[in-house]
């Protein structure tokens, strides 16, 4: 158990860089560069205002400096990477399958919460998740199921289980991708952003086939039911309001990945 609380202590941290990821990516910024400011006055964040967690609530969530407020989003991240960080070692145990779950985590937090606050899906997580799902395929064999009968020539797990990524990564985002298309063509507008379509890709390179179409499938429900919802709860106009579709996909991928880890990942 020990090795689940450092995993989540290693999960405060990499989320105090996630928020960082969240508020300058889709602004085109530097993530390195520079150190840590407040967005109201842009004073730099002294080290001892920047500790995962504690800082927010010795600051009472607001900024030393001009006493603004500063979002929940910051804790949650945090809170929220070191909950997925603890629960993929508890499960796996302290491995590369864990390895790859907190990785995969990680990605999609970040564009959870990118897409719920600016509606942008920053290429990084997305192409850059992809090709990384696709390595560590190779790395971290996972569930490779159909390709033993269709492929039986093919003996090497680890060449099935970069197959099986790829075709999940191409067959899901060009299903996604031709479901917006036609969707533009009857209704002449758009539906559907094309950063949903790079974000599936990357799912399916984790997650594979079954696991990314079980993905599109819950997230779709959860889009449908609480975006509905939420749009009759604020009255927003259900014509020109823009559902963070991005963010149910990340929902339902971090909910049927941990569902399905023992399975997924051998």
């Amino acid at each position: 158990m020990i090795e689940a609380w450092l995993a989540a202590l290693a999960g405060l941290l990499i989320g105090s860089f996630l928020n960082v990821c969240i508020y300058r990516l889709p602004r085109d910024l530097s993530v390195v560069s520079p150190r840590s400011f407040c967005p109201e006055c842009d004073h730099g964040i002294a080290w001892y205002d920047n500790i995962p967690l504690l800082s927010y609530a010795f600051l009472r969530g607001h900024c030393r400096h001009c006493h603004v407020q500063i979002p929940l989003r910051y804790p949650l991240v945090e809170l929220l990477t070191a909950a997925c960080f603890f629960a993929a070692v508890a499960i796996a145990g302290m491995n590369g399958a864990a390895v790859k779950q907190c990785i995969f985590a990680a990605l999609i937090i970040g564009l959870m919460f990118a897409d719920l606050e600016e509606r942008i899906l920053p290429d990084e997580f997305t192409i850059g998740g992809t090709v990384l799902g696709l390595v560590l395929a190779a790395i971290v064999p996972a569930h490779i199921g159909m390709w033993r009968f269709l492929l039986p020539s093919i003996t090497n797990a680890r060449e099935l289980s970069v197959l099986e990524a790829g075709f999940a990564a191409f067959f899901s985002s060009g299903t996604l991708w031709l479901v917006g298309f036609l969707y533009q063509r009857l209704r002449h507008k758009e539906g559907l952003g094309f950063g949903d379509v790079k974000m599936i890709a990357m799912i399916g390179a984790f997650l594979g086939l079954e696991g990314v179409l079980m993905t599109l499938m819950l997230g779709s429900v959860l889009g449908a039911v609480v975006g509905l919802a939420y749009i009759l709860i604020t009255r927003k106009n259900a014509a020109t309001y823009e559902l963070p579709f991005g963010a149910f996909l990340g929902l339902a991928a971090l909910v049927i990945s941990f569902w399905t880890e023992r399975t997924f990942f051998v």
